[in-house]
């Protein structure tokens, strides 16, 4: 048996966040990973989806040349098989930079699957470790019904998608959250024929109401979208005419949901993520599991019911955010060393789907937001708005939610040309509790889509008392000083 202050279990973002934190503070440690190593991010989550992201966006602007006065923008094609392979160099790009941080690691760094034996033992290939603590970093996996497991050949998750040579003519899209719908998007935009399923009246995470509708509303110019009921899988005959044209193999896929029915030729499985759980022994700690076979975790610490044991990560299924799993691993690791376990406070909430027009949410949910009473609500609609209008970007919807009270801003939706900076920028005032006055006193270079922010803020700030002083210019002394 081999003792160690730290084992970590799993090398993807977590998991090396956790390790940056333990290796500063002891070298007794080793981290475990089953499979490739390397993040989720960079192997198939965040970069390549951006990456594809890219060359859709670039190849989609073609279609206001002419409103620029540009020529030639019908002459441009896609290479379906070469934008696939740009991807793949560029994720293996990331990926290599993650692995980085393990391959000096020796010995310390094992290859296979863990399971624990109890809160201070883990065993891998045969061999048993004890360490002071543990921190559980295993990530996640694709959702799949198992239902569908027989048309398994013809469907693809963002684990195999990237992997593709060459892409389907017609592809439905089950689950349009933000991956799903950023993919479904970005494929329509290559020439595919997507159509979108989603069991939920909302996508990409938003709340009901406005910016929701807004986004259905510019989204269906250029997919199929159907909400609101559950996708089955059938088998569907080609047609003897496709079968020709394409060479297909014989059968196509049947997707219905409510009255919808749509045959398509593969299927994109984006119904979320699975914690990497099963196997790993988590009831062998003698807690509680749930229904996910998960233990309670605290956010604040990530332990899980005061034992040496710490969740973080996809694995604690809390907010499959990269960056959320990056300060989970620091908050882990940290925790795995100390002499106590210290709370941390988190982050403000921040959220972006790299659809184009950017969705975001930052803050507290929009729908808890309560318009009659606490809260105050501003927006601006970027159809009219100076600088969305001269990029021909001109669409989309922000909305604000600010304190009643004091003017604090609390909350923001949006569907918004560079929405993605505009996320930020309200990230930081919710961060740092400004007020709509304050926000109002920062500059806003004209002309800019931020100036379209500043007309969400004069409406918050027109259903607020007015501050005393200069309004929106403070007095650098008072009157007659």
């Amino acid at each position: 048996m081999g003792t160690v202050d730290v084992i970590i279990v799993g090398a993807g973002t977590a998991g090396l966040g956790a390790l940056r934190e333990v290796r500063k503070r002891t070298q007794s440690f080793i981290i475990v990973n089953d499979g490739p190593w390397g993040t989720i991010c960079a192997r198939v989550g965040c970069m390549p989806s951006k990456a594809l992201i890219e060359a859709t966006g670039e190849f989609h602007r073609r279609l206001v040349f002419p409103e620029l006065g540009l020529s030639g923008g019908d002459g441009l094609r896609v290479d379906a098989g070469a934008v696939l392979a740009r991807v793949r160099k560029v994720r293996d790009s990331f990926v290599s930079e993650t692995r980085e941080l393990t391959d000096d690691l020796g010995e310390r760094a094992i290859s296979g699957r863990a399971r624990l034996r109890g809160p201070r033992e883990v065993e891998v290939g045969g061999r048993v470790f004890e360490a002071g603590s543990i921190v559980l970093a295993t990530g996640s996996r694709p959702t799949v019904p198992d239902a569908w497991s027989a048309f398994a050949d013809r469907l693809l998750t963002t684990d195999s998608l990237f992997e593709e040579r060459a892409l389907p003519s017609r592809l439905a899209v089950v689950g349009l959250g933000p991956l799903g719908l950023e993919m479904a998007q970005a494929l329509a935009r290559l020439g595919v024929q997507v159509t979108g399923f989603h069991a939920e009246q909302t996508i990409g995470g938003l709340s009901a109401g406005p910016v929701n509708d807004t986004a259905l509303e510019i989204l269906r110019h250029e997919l199929q979208v159907h909400l609101g009921h559950q996708a089955q899988l059938t088998a569907a005959q080609l047609t003897a005419a496709r079968l020709t044209a394409e060479g297909a193999a014989g059968e196509g896929i049947r997707v219905t949901a409510g009255s919808a029915s749509v045959v398509v030729d593969r299927v994109l499985v984006a119904m979320g993520r699975t914690p990497n759980v099963e196997g790993l022994g988590l009831e062998t700690l003698g807690v509680p599991l749930d229904e996910k076979g998960l233990p309670e975790v605290d956010r604040a610490t990530l332990q899980v019911a005061g034992l040496p044991i710490f969740l973080a990560g996809d694995a604690n299924a809390e907010v499959p955010l990269q960056h959320e799993a990056a300060d989970d691993g620091h908050i882990a690791g940290l925790n795995a060393v100390s002499s106590s376990v210290r709370r941390f406070a988190r982050r403000t909430p921040l959220s972006i789907v790299f659809t184009d027009p950017n969705l975001a949410q930052v803050g507290q949910r929009f729908d808890s937001c309560d318009s009659e009473r606490t809260v105050v609500v501003g927006e601006v609609r970027f159809a009219n708005q100076g600088r969305a209008r001269m990029m021909s970007r001109n669409a989309g919807l922000l909305r604000l939610c600010a304190n009643r009270e004091d003017g604090a801003l609390v909350a923001a939706e949006l569907f918004a040309p560079e929405g993605e900076h505009l996320a930020h920028w309200l990230a930081l005032a919710i961060h740092r509790r400004s007020t709509v006055f304050d926000l109002l006193r920062a500059p806003f270079y004209h002309p800019t889509v931020e100036e379209g922010l500043r007309t969400a803020l004069v409406e918050i700030a027109k259903q607020l008392p007015q501050p005393s002083g200069g309004g929106a210019f403070p007095l650098l002394s008072a009157p007659g000083a």
